[in-house]
């Protein structure tokens, strides 16, 4: 196995903004080549704010990423989240000319450009199509229908929807950046790709990433993406409760909650107290760890309640064997896993993305990097998609160098309209 091509990453969250460089090496698994990381002022709950703040930091974490690993970055794999995307369940269906000959990509293809046609709400497009099972003849369940014959082919379609302008948003962002958008992927899909194994997508697993606006919800069951949902809470609703439930300032809280922080206020000591410098020559507070851990815990309850609701609104409930990962920024939390099972009765573990990395990217092994790390895998199945080989002559190639692929529908009307608006480099 050859090393590929280089696939950029970029997590636009409400915290943070990541960068990252990565490829397969020759042993199948994803080669960091680096990492930038920039404070995000102009993102909230998952939704571009305030564009210019974004533009720069942006351009910060890219400056950063392009320094470690010595790529000129061009094109990004960008995540999408938010309270605005929904998911639908819809069925194709195709009437083939011909028995004898075989269902081929082709089919396939112009089932999924039907579903890209279906009328949305106003203001709403279709972010992905997503394929769960296909029917020919009548015949329930096939997974994967290229080789068969057959006249009527239907599929059951998982379809992914989202405000207009939230993504115009982001695609403005990357372009005034000076970078283009491959791919526009939901980013609960890429975090499930960094931290879920095969298995437990076969066996049944819900993936809960807890960001710093949003926690994003996705279910799958025997290999398939049943249900996926963005709440729009996350790590900053705890902050800014510490922050008042302490009355002192967000930086202090922020401090707080990553170093003494835990879901479960049961867990500290009564005499456990910690001591935060008063402002200007004021004197100094004293915090008990358990009141710290109740104004925490009490918050989470409220978060994972939220995704017990999604869970039980998707009918998966009882079928779900591998329970829950939770992963983002929010699962270094101490305890909690124990208050997940402890509300919704399920396993539950830590999602890393290390299983798919190479030796040497210890630097974004963290839960909160699993988006980005996702992302990169993406792109890179899109590139195993198109097929395609590219003589690179050198490195800022290996990134520009890409032979079109087929754009998604909504990716199309998004380039189209930039182009139209003479916003295009």
């Amino acid at each position: 196995m050859e090393p590929s091509e280089i696939v950029v990453g970029l997590d636009i969250g409400t915290t943070k903004i990541v960068a990252i460089v990565g490829r397969r090496n020759e042993f199948g698994k994803i080669e960091i080549l680096g990492m930038g990381k920039s404070e995000s002022y102009g993102v909230a709950r998952g939704v571009v704010q305030n564009i210019d703040k974004t533009v720069e930091a942006i351009k910060t974490a890219v400056v950063e990423a392009e320094a470690k690993s010595g790529v000129n970055i061009k094109v990004v794999n960008v995540g999408i989240a938010g309270q605005h995307i929904k998911s639908v369940q819809h069925r194709g269906i195709k009437t083939r000319s011909s028995v004898e000959e075989e269902i081929a990509q082709k089919d396939i293809d112009s089932l999924i450009d039907d579903m890209f046609r279906l009328v949305m709400q106003p203001g709403e497009e279709i972010i992905h199509v997503l394929p769960q099972e296909y029917i020919i003849d009548s015949e329930q369940g096939i997974k994967n229908p290229i080789g068969m014959s057959g006249i009527r082919l239907e599929a059951n379609f998982h379809i992914i929807t989202g405000q207009t302008a939230a993504a115009k948003n982001i695609y403005k962002c990357v372009q005034k950046a000076g970078l283009e958008v491959s791919e526009l992927t939901l980013e609960p899909l890429a975090s499930a790709e960094a931290v879920l194994s095969d298995e437990e997508k076969e066996a049944g697993v819900v993936l809960v990433d807890i960001g710093g606006g949003t926690t994003d919800v996705a279910i799958f069951q025997d290999g398939i993406i049943r249900h996926t949902a963005v709440i729009p809470f996350g790590g900053n609703v705890i902050t800014e409760d510490i922050k008042e439930g302490c009355t002192i300032i967000k930086s202090q809280a922020e401090l707080l909650k990553i170093k003494f922080g835990s879901a479960l206020a049961s867990e500290n000591q009564e005499n456990e107290i910690v001591s935060i410098p008063g402002l200007r020559g004021r004197q100094h507070k004293e915090i008990s760890v358990k009141n710290l851990s109740s104004i925490i815990q009490a918050r989470m309850e409220e978060i994972v309640e939220h995704v017990f609701y999604e869970i039980k609104n998707s009918g998966y409930e009882k079928k779900l064997i591998a329970g829950i990962v939770i992963t983002g920024g929010g699962a270094q939390l101490k305890h909690v896993t124990q208050l997940v099972e402890y509300i919704t009765g399920m396993d539950s573990r830590i999602g890393y993305p290390n299983e798919h990395l190479a030796k040497g990217s210890e630097e974004v092994t963290s839960p909160m990097f699993a988006t980005a790390v996702g992302l990169i895998m993406k792109g890179l199945q899109t590139l195993d998609k198109q097929g395609h080989k590219v003589v690179v002559t050198e490195v800022q190639e290996t990134i520009t160098g890409h032979s079109d692929p087929k754009p998604s529908g909504f990716l199309d009307k998004l380039k189209k309209f930039f182009d139209d608006d003479g916003l295009q480099k």
